[in-house]
């Protein structure tokens, strides 16, 4: 992979030409490019059936009387039943944070569901179920034949 070509912390748009349906008129927000592949999280894909606080709920998670509410997405077709936040850098689990850029982070473990249900969390985030995920040299080959 060209250096020059790394699409982490950038949008792909899926193309009217795409040709799958999983990622039609999708838009997703790259954590992660490089040599050996690369994730996305679709950001425009809400799922009105998923609620947030139910997901907290069924994890045993305690919620805060005033605790905002998140609207959950479909990530992507990649482990569809693990979540994904998405979230401003204010925040950083010791856990498991990846930090994408200088503006954000992506978390995958139950702490950081902890904190948002407590009020601990970041300023902004973004839950979503599943992900993009792209072996070495698929998603270059995605855009070279203009499906991105």
């Amino acid at each position: 992979m060209d250096g020059d070509f790394d699409l982490t912390g950038k949008l792909l748009v899926a193309m009217p030409n795409m040709g799958d349906p999983r990622f039609e008129n999708s838009v997703i927000y790259m954590v992660a490019h490089s040599e050996e592949g690369a994730m996305g999280l679709i950001v425009n894909k809400p799922t009105p059936e998923v609620r947030f606080q139910d997901l907290l709920k069924q994890l045993k998670i305690d919620v805060e009387p005033n605790m905002r509410e998140l609207k959950v997405h479909f990530g992507g077709p990649v482990e569809n039943g693990r979540g994904f936040v998405l979230h401003s850098s204010d925040y950083v689990s010791n856990a498991s944070t990846l930090r994408v850029n200088r503006h954000f982070g992506m978390t995958s473990t139950l702490d950081v569901l902890e904190d948002i249900a407590q009020g601990i969390g970041p300023t902004a985030s973004l839950m979503v179920l599943g992900y993009s995920g792209w072996a070495p040299g698929q998603l270059e080959d995605e855009i070279a034949r203009n499906g991105w």
